[in-house]
């Protein structure tokens, strides 16, 4: 076990593809991370070499014996085409949210993932910050009456990043992280054009039909954060409860969850909650567009 490597590419050399480069050359000693091997990257762009890493053509990272799972960091738009090459040449997939811009293709690649018994695995960093445990153990056993999650941030090209519900599947992950399965009750998407601003409104019931709201906001000079009030049976949540800084990077526990997983240090049980939740969420964030989307309802 302890001398079984696995050969790597980056493919998509944005931010996340620089972290990722940065991160598997240089794993947490004794970490899982150390089975992972970087090969090279892949980009559109050409480079050269980032330190050591050398830039190699998609077909080459397709065709080589020599690597045996790809890190995506590619744009939204593209995952879905890029996990399918990977996982049709057989090799294992890490890939940033969300995985793709359609349920029915993310259903399709797990289960072509599950075929060929690779591993497919989706980032979901935003689970792993130290404010959201601490968020999740304030919310523990606590009854929900009701629920807002506001989230603000610069304008995204939805050309490449895709319908808001999927740029911003991150908080929806936290609502159903935090709150277990929601219906979708309503939602609804304002768009200003000429001012580049777009808001989208969800309501969502709980199991225990509770409402709870989630509010995606950007606009041009709007700052990245946000915003939560949670009112349980025993009082309101309104601000994120203290929490200390990570000494470990968030693509880093992230990367080492993958490699758990390839070494096959992640029970079913987890594999199966993890695989519901991302289906899920996905689910949700269509049905959500197809609200957004319906044409204006005439009452006559």
């Amino acid at each position: 076990q302890i001398s079984k490597m696995f050969g790597t590419v980056v493919v998509g050399v944005g931010i996340a593809g620089l972290a990722r480069i940065r991160d598997l050359m240089n794993p947490l000693p004794s970490s899982p991370s150390e089975h992972l091997k970087l090969l090279g990257f892949v980009s559109r762009r050409s480079f050269g070499n980032i330190d050591e890493a050398k830039q190699m053509s998609l077909e080459d990272a397709l065709r080589s014996k020599e690597i045996h799972a790809a890190f995506i960091s590619t744009e939204n738009r593209s995952h879905e085409e890029t996990i399918r090459m990977f996982l049709e040449a057989g090799k294992h997939v890490l890939v940033e949210y969300p995985m793709a811009l359609s349920a029915r293709a993310a259903h399709e690649l797990w289960q072509m993932a599950e075929q060929k018994d690779k591993v497919l695995h989706v980032e979901h960093i935003e689970l792993l910050t130290e404010e959201y445990k601490q968020l999740k153990k304030e919310v523990a056993g606590k009854d929900l009456v009701k629920g807002t999650l506001h989230f603000t941030g610069h304008v995204l090209d939805e050309t490449k990043s895709g319908f808001p519900a999927f740029s911003g599947i991150a908080r929806l992950t936290w609502l159903v992280d935090l709150f277990g399965d929601l219906t979708v009750t309503s939602a609804t998407r304002e768009k200003q054009k000429e001012k580049n601003y777009s808001r989208m409104t969800v309501h969502f019931q709980t199991a225990n039909k509770k409402p709870l709201t989630w509010i995606e906001e950007r606009g041009p000079g709007m700052r990245r954060e946000k915003k939560i009030n949670f009112c349980f049976t025993s009082g309101c949540l309104e601000d994120f409860p203290q929490a200390p800084r990570s000494s470990v990077g968030l693509f880093m526990q992230d990367q080492n969850l993958f490699a758990k997983k390839l070494l096959g240090q992640v029970s079913k049980e987890e594999l199966a909650a993890e695989k519901w939740r991302i289906l899920r969420c996905l689910d949700l964030a269509e049905v959500i567009q197809q609200y957004c989307e319906e044409p204006e309802k005439i009452y006559s």
